[in-house]
Order: C-alpha cells, then sequence, then structure tokens
C-alpha cells in the first residue's frame, strides 16, 4: 500500500464528505426557511402556522449547530490522523504504561485515553446542544445535576461492560492468527445480540423508569390488536421520558422473553387510545415484517465486510503511515489498528448512508401498511402529526436532504400512502 496515495485519497473523502455534508445542510436551511412563512396547502387546517414556524425554526437551529458540528468533528478527524495526534497519544501511552502493567493494559489504556479526549471534545457541543438549543425551543428537561449524573452512568457502563468486550476482542486480534478477524465478527454479533436482551431489562432502568400500564381498557384494547397480529410481549410499559426531554416516541424493544412495548409519558399525555393503537400496530408491523431481523443481518454482513478489509489493513505498514500514525515495532498494534480503522471509515462509508436510509424508509411504509390492516389509518396520521408536533418537526425537508438523511418518509407521503384523506384531519395536531 502506497502511503503517499492513501494520504490524498483519505483526504480527498474527507474533503468530499464534508462539502456534501455542508450542501445538503446549507440546501435544507435554504428550502425550510422558504417555506416558513406559511403552512404548505396539503397540512392547511392540519397544521398549525405557530407550529409550523417553530419547527421550522428549530430546524434551522439544528442546521447551523450540525455544520459547526461537522467542521469540528472534521478538523479533529484530521488532527488525530495526518496531524499525528494518535501517533503521539499511541507513543506516550506506551512509554508510561506498557513497561509497568503489560502489553494488554497499554492496548486498553490506549483506547481509553482516546475515548476520553474524544469525550472531552464533544463535551461542550453536547452540554449547549441540550442546554442551549434544546432549552431555547422547550424541550430540555434535564437539569445539570441529572445531564452529570447520566455522564458517570454511561461511562460506568462503557467501563464495566464495554471493558472486558474490548479486552477480549483485542485478544483475538492477537492470539488468533490471521483469521482473527472472523473470530471478532462471531464475538460481535453475540455481544450485540445479548445486548438486546440485557439492555431494556437492566440497563434501560438505569435511567428512566418503565411503569406497567394501569388503564384496563387500554391494556384490554392492546392486548386485543396483539392477539389479532399474532403477538407476544413481556409488558407494556410508560416510561418517564419527560424528566429529560419534551420531545415523544414510543417503540418495542428487546429479543425473546425481554420484548416489550413502551411509550413515552409525553406520548402517551397526547394521544387517544385509538392512536396509541395505530401507533403499536405501526410497531407491530416492524416485526410482523421481521425488519429487525433484516437490519441485524444487513449490518451482520456490513461488518464482517468491514473486519475482513480491516484484517488485511493490520498488515499493511502503509496503512499507519498514510494516516499519520507511527506503528510499534515490538509490541502488536492491535488497539492502533483498531482506533485508525474507526478513524478511516466514516468519510468513506458516508456514502453509503442513502442507502441504508432508503431500506429504512421502506420499512416504515411497510410498518405503516401493516397498521392501516390492523387498525385506522387516520388514527395512525392522527397520532404522526401530534409526534411531529411534540418533536416540532419540519414538514418542509429538502427532497435530496430527504433522500440521503431521513429513515422515515415525510409525513407528506405517509398520509399519501395511507390514503387518508387531510379533509378527515381537521384539529389532528391540536
Amino acid at each position: 500500500m502506497n502511503p503517499a496515495v492513501l494520504s490524498l485519497t483519505f483526504s480527498a473523502a474527507i474533503l468530499a464528505s464534508l462539502l456534501v455534508k455542508f450542501w445538503l445542510a446549507t440546501r435544507q436551511m435554504r428550502h425550510v426557511a422558504a417555506h416558513r412563512a406559511t403552512v404548505p396547502p396539503a397540512f392547511e387546517g392540519i397544521v398549525s402556522l405557530e407550529s409550523h414556524q417553530k419547527a421550522a425554526d428549530y430546524a434551522l437551529a439544528r442546521g447551523r449547530l450540525g455544520i459547526l458540528e461537522e467542521a469540528i468533528g472534521s478538523a479533529v478527524l484530521i488532527g488525530w490522523t495526518l496531524l499525528g495526534a494518535l501517533s503521539w497519544l499511541n507513543a506516550t501511552v506506551r512509554e508510561l504504561v506498557q513497561p509497568r502493567l503489560g502489553e494488554m493494559a497499554y492496548q486498553l489504556a490506549l483506547v481509553g485515553a482516546f475515548a476520553l479526549v474524544g469525550g472531552l471534545i464533544d463535551l461542550p457541543l453536547s452540554w449547549y446542544r441540550t442546554f442551549v438549543l434544546e432549552q431555547r425551543f422547550g424541550f430540555n428537561k434535564t437539569t445539570p445535576g441529572l445531564w452529570l449524573r447520566d455522564l458517570v452512568k454511561v461511562t460506568a457502563l462503557v467501563i464495566v461492560i464495554g471493558g472486558p468486550f474490548l479486552a477480549l476482542v483485542l485478544w483475538l486480534m492477537q492470539a488468533a492468527g490471521a483469521t482473527w478477524w472472523l473470530w471478532v465478527w462471531a464475538v460481535w454479533i453475540a455481544f450485540q445480540l445479548l445486548m438486546m436482551v440485557i439492555v431494556p431489562l437492566w440497563i434501560a432502568p438505569l435511567f428512566n423508569k418503565f411503569e406497567p400500564f394501569t388503564d384496563e381498557s387500554l391494556i384490554a384494547r392492546v392486548s386485543g390488536l396483539m392477539a389479532r397480529c399474532g403477538f407476544r410481549a413481556s409488558g407494556f410499559f410508560v416510561m418517564d421520558g419527560s424528566k429529560r426531554s419534551g420531545h415523544s416516541n414510543a417503540y418495542f424493544t428487546g429479543l425473546g422473553q425481554a420484548k416489550r412495548v413502551v411509550f413515552y409519558d409525553t406520548l402517551v399525555a397526547r394521544l387517544t387510545p385509538a392512536e396509541m393503537e395505530a401507533v403499536l400496530a405501526h410497531e407491530l408491523g416492524h416485526f410482523k415484517h421481521r425488519h429487525l431481523v433484516k437490519t441485524v443481518a444487513m449490518m451482520a454482513a456490513f461488518s464482517l465486510g468491514a473486519l475482513a478489509l480491516l484484517g488485511w489493513l493490520a498488515t499493511q505498514d502503509g496503512f499507519f503511515i498514510g494516516l499519520g500514525v507511527t506503528p510499534n515495532l515490538y509490541v502488536h498494534n492491535s488497539a492502533l489498528t483498531l482506533l485508525l480503522f474507526l478513524l478511516a471509515v466514516p468519510p468513506f462509508a458516508y456514502f453509503a448512508g442513502p442507502l441504508f436510509s432508503l431500506v429504512s424508509r421502506r420499512h416504515e411504509y411497510e410498518a405503516d401498511a401493516y397498521a392501516r390492516s390492523m387498525s385506522n389509518a387516520p388514527d395512525l396520521v392522527r397520532a404522526l402529526l401530534k409526534l411531529h408536533d411534540d418533536n416540532a418537526s419540519t414538514v418542509t425537508s429538502d427532497p435530496l436532504y430527504v433522500g440521503f438523511y431521513y429513515s422515515h418518509p415525510p409525513t407528506l407521503q405517509r398520509i399519501q400512502a395511507l390514503g387518508v384523506v387531510p379533509a378527515d384531519l381537521q384539529g389532528a395536531a391540536a
């Protein structure tokens, strides 16, 4: 591998991805601003002008912050790689840790030091997003104390759960021979499946309270729907999302006996029983069409290819030198290789984003169609409009921006696909 060619290719990928991100972001902002003054005809009488303008202002504010975040992120990426920060960090940690505590301790310490520095760089923007941007639009309910407690909990979980997993991966990279990447892939898939079981049962309750539904009529209605759909879950829960945010959501989570239905308390306060049934029917549609299985399979194939590529790159000195890193001569490069790969991939993988977005939007259409067959389509649309109102989601996004980023189809397209007449939805988001 020619280091000079790799450096040039990597630089071109960073520049190209950054230019596309800026171009799409500015297109989106211009499009939203141009339609801010009036509610689109398709939503007249359904979405109020006040809600429409709040959504536009929120989208513009997020867009400006997003541009800043991308610029900082690209500068940090160049600093870590081509400007030598990762190489310096590696040499420093290696000299401090490896002679005293051994090679595995050095490998873990390098990843930990990298994560710590990256976290400190991200911290100011995270604080600004929560306590300035979200606060300005009335969404933030998090106190500084709760924000800090969450940060401590996340850090502790990463160390307790991620540390042993990382140690296993690094050990396999060093001990499993030339096909180590295949073993790591198998461990990664097993870890992902395990997390889908333990997160809803033990990890999520560390951050939120999950109270069982107490409304017997609603439980009967939801149970009837699930019986019609031939689906079982371990329970129906309301999550106290309002203690952190004014945003609303509903979701299924877990595998096997850990499957559960979760509604944000903010959403329960807004939706009628019929609308909640329709939202649940949509979520059941994802399971009916095996979207989770398909997504896991797609990501498994993607990760297998990525790890196979990493297995080859780990043997190429040009991979390190071309990206501004001096490889270790007397100790394994496992952690260094992994970090460098995680830094190098995003500028290239960014251009595959529209494919994943397209697949996700198709899944949403299929889930909507299933909900229409199992519940009432106008009730689903009313719930969607309330979700958009609660989350200040704009209904005037730029089509190219939608195609590149949106995991869900725009509301108007979902309404049209459901065959709902807008005249039947007057006052839906009220």
